[in-house]
């Protein structure tokens, strides 16, 4: 089943159900260890790593529109600086409707000219808080020209081959770890975990902590 007919879809309806959908929560003052196939789950076909060698990958699955992936993202940037050297994080923005693909894009070319680090929130801000209409190029590279981007190079990254290239990546991606909601993050091509599986914010990344030990000790 694809990724499509499995999730993104119909404009997501803003994933109200998402926190619904979990198994029992696990917290913080928990001594249990997750429990795999509720706070977690284990691929069964493990994917290979595309990242620095030595590294263990953790993956965050995310749309601008998403709320909750706006709950979800200033924990996420706090717990990110908590990471051991052998540990990256990397965001991977998904989504199949041309609004998405229309995100995506603003994504890939933010990264791509270095500055995703200080405008990511903003694009998340614009969206959530200012409730800003960026559902087409025009308005997003009015958006960018506004936070001090030069209009012509945002466009030649917004248009470029490699945000393109990067739009099927993240798509395959997703699917691969079979991500079927977010915010969900993926652990070392092995396992999948997200606040709606882990009960929460804060279990999300507890959850994600003991995924990357095991990742660590092959476990």
């Amino acid at each position: 089943m694809t990724i499509q007919r499995r999730f993104f879809n119909a404009g997501l309806a803003g994933l109200a159900g998402i926190a619904a959908v979990g198994a029992p929560g696990l917290s913080q003052a928990q001594s249990d260890k997750p429990v795999e196939g509720k706070q977690f789950l284990r691929l069964a076909q493990p994917l290979a790593s595309a990242g620095a060698e030595g590294k263990i990958e953790v993956f965050e699955f995310f749309l601008y529109t998403c709320p909750h992936c706006f709950a979800f993202d200033p924990a996420l940037t706090t717990w990110s600086k908590t990471l051991a050297p052998d540990v990256s994080l990397r965001r991977i923005h998904v989504g199949v409707g041309a609004m998405h693909k229309l995100h995506q894009r603003l994504f890939y070319a933010l990264e791509s000219l270095g500055r995703l680090g200080d405008l990511h929130e903003q694009v998340f801000k614009a969206l959530q808080i200012e409730k800003l209409d960026l559902s087409s190029e025009k308005a997003i590279t009015a958006w960018a020209v506004g936070k001090g981007l030069d209009g012509a190079k945002f466009g030649a990254a917004f248009n470029s081959f490699g945000a393109q290239t990067r739009l099927g990546q993240s798509t395959k991606l997703a699917e691969a770890y079979r991500a079927d909601g977010v915010p969900a993050l993926g652990v070392a091509g092995r396992f999948l975990t997200s606040p709606s599986m882990a009960g929460g914010i804060p279990q999300a990344l507890v959850v994600a902590d003991h995924l990357i030990k095991l990742a660590r000790s092959k476990s």
